[in-house]
Formats: C-alpha cells, sequence, structure tokens
C-alpha cells in the first residue's frame, strides 16, 4: 500500500474508481436511480474535475492500482473520499481523511467541513467530526440525503 499525492494524469483512474464506488453501494442506502446520478458525475459535473486539478489530494495504490483517494477543495473542505468497492471498510478512508487533516494544518487551516454521505457521515464521526445538520439536495431531479459537518483542527495533534 502506497500513499502519494494526487497529480493531473491520475484525472481519469479517480473517476473511474469514483464510478465504481458509488456503483457499489448497497441499494438499502442509496437505490439504482440515486447510484446512476451520482456516478455521472465524475463525467459530468466540472467541480469533479477542478476539485482534482485545483485541490489538494491524496491517493492510495496497491499493486499500482488507485483504491481510494481524497482531496480538499477549496483548501477547508474535504470534497471527495471514495474507495474501490472490494477494498472498503478496510481503514482507508481513515488514513486519507487524517492525512488531509495533518496537511491542512500544517499549511494553517483552522477548521475542515464537508457534506458526508450516508456512509462516509460514520467514518467521520469516528475521526471526530461533528454533525452541523442533516440535508437534502437534488441532482438531476433526484434527492440525496447528506450530513453537512465540521472539525476543529486546532483540538488535534500535529
Amino acid at each position: 500500500m502506497n500513499l502519494k499525492q494526487i497529480t493531473k494524469k491520475d484525472q481519469l483512474d479517480l473517476k473511474k474508481l469514483y464510478f465504481d464506488s458509488i456503483l457499489s453501494i448497497d441499494e438499502k442506502i442509496y437505490n439504482k436511480d440515486q447510484k446512476r446520478v451520482w456516478a455521472s458525475q465524475a463525467w459530468d459535473n466540472k467541480i469533479f474535475d477542478s476539485t482534482i486539478n485545483a485541490g489538494q489530494g491524496w491517493l492510495i495504490n496497491e499493486k499500482k492500482k488507485i483504491i481510494a483517494f481524497a482531496a480538499r477543495y477549496p483548501n477547508n473542505k474535504i470534497a471527495l473520499l471514495y474507495c474501490k468497492g472490494d477494498h472498503q471498510r478496510r481503514g482507508y478512508g481513515t488514513k486519507l481523511v487524517n492525512k488531509l487533516e495533518k496537511e491542512a494544518k500544517k499549511e494553517g487551516v483552522t477548521f475542515l467541513s464537508t457534506e458526508a454521505s450516508l456512509i462516509s457521515y460514520k467514518l467521520f464521526l469516528r475521526n471526530n467530526w461533528k454533525i452541523i445538520r442533516k440535508e437534502k439536495i437534488i441532482i438531476k431531479n433526484i434527492i440525496f440525503e447528506r450530513y453537512k459537518m465540521i472539525k476543529n483542527l486546532q483540538l488535534i495533534n500535529k
């Protein structure tokens, strides 16, 4: 397992991983329509490209294949956190969140925010993030629930 900084040349592989990650979600959590619309955001949403190209991100690879990634964009927001479906629940998300927190703190960022899915919010809670509110958003006429969350970085060790 190798942790490395994301570069622009990783963009296509990250989109594929994002797509795989979403399609592997249990349909008891997000239904087929939600997964289809959400997964399409890798290809349809310019914010995804901006986050990869202008943000600060890290990926984990294993045997030269990317298995998880996370990125901050803007500087005080974790905008992306995804893991391949067959590698989930093995601690990769926590490792990436901790790396983003430490890097942000080194840069003088005092807090981070995120909008966590119904899947990832528990990971953030385990890492001492706080829920601000549950919210609903609409993407292509499909309703999604997520959690607006925050973490004070002044409370963590270097």
